[in-house]
């Protein structure tokens, strides 16, 4: 479903993918780990179509993102559902008009089925009750809810998560993996999640890639990961295992906020 091929992608002379390449089949999730600064959500954007590579090719369900362009790059982002690091709710609306949005601006469904469908997603996430409320009145978690909820009112056939525990508190943390985990059983999308996640990811996915110097170092069930005995794999593991800020830590990302404005100002 997403395959990516020998990806590379500088910044100036800071080299940070020195050619990726990673398969994702058809129903299958992915955590995407490595430290922080290694290129993992420079990839997932990439693989978005939000960021250009260097060199490479994405490929999703059977057609070339990059080579797309004008109405094909369309449909191809259509396929897609992307939650981003912070949430990137529209500040100015309501979270009922935030889930409401994909299928206003890309579908031709009548206003009530739109507003139906955004209420059963916002249902789906445990915020009913919610849906007149502004991203300013959120907690971190019901942020990541709603975006959760936006990004699958479309019910897109493949999910990115850009740090979806990232800011949130252990417990918050955990009720976020078990609600992605639950909306991929019930929606069955191809997906990458990328985190510093260990010691709950891999609860829920069904590889885990480990990205290291720019490149995927080893790659694995969650099972074969945690027995490797690579030392780069296993220092890792053992390091996030460890730490107190797993599952809280994320790479900050500048051009994602808790809202953004309104598209329309």
């Amino acid at each position: 479903m997403i395959r990516i091929k020998d990806i590379f992608k500088s910044f100036e002379k800071n080299e940070v993918l020195k050619g990726i390449s990673l398969d994702v089949r058809k129903g299958e999730v992915i955590a995407l780990v490595g430290g922080s600064g290694t290129g993992k959500s420079v990839l997932i954007k990439i693989v978005a179509g939000l960021i250009r590579p260097d060199r490479g090719r994405v490929v999703l369900d059977g057609e070339d993102l990059h080579g797309s362009k004008g109405k094909g790059m369309t449909n191809l982002r259509e396929k897609l559902g992307f939650l981003f690091q912070a949430g990137a709710l529209f500040d100015s609306m309501t979270l009922l008009e935030n889930v409401m949005f994909p299928l206003t601006e890309k579908t031709k469904l009548d206003p009530k089925r739109i507003r139906v469908l955004a209420m059963e997603e916002l249902e789906n996430v445990g915020l009913s009750g919610a849906e007149s409320k502004y991203p300013s009145q959120l907690s971190g978690g019901m942020i990541k809810r709603a975006a959760l909820a936006r990004a699958l009112v479309t019910e897109p056939q493949i999910m990115l998560f850009d740090e979806p525990t990232s800011g949130l508190d252990p417990l918050t943390g955990l009720s976020i993996l078990e609600l992605i985990d639950s909306c991929h059983k019930r929606l069955r999308f191809s997906g990458i999640i990328v985190t510093h996640e260990t010691r709950r990811i891999f609860d829920i996915v069904d590889r885990v890639a480990l990205l290291h110097n720019g490149r995927i170092h080893a790659m694995g069930t969650p099972r074969e990961m945690t027995g490797s005995k690579d030392s780069v794999v296993k220092t890792f593991i053992d390091a996030a295992v460890q730490s107190p800020r797993s599952g809280v830590g994320g790479d900050p990302d500048p051009g994602d906020r808790n809202a953004t404005k309104d598209p329309r100002d």
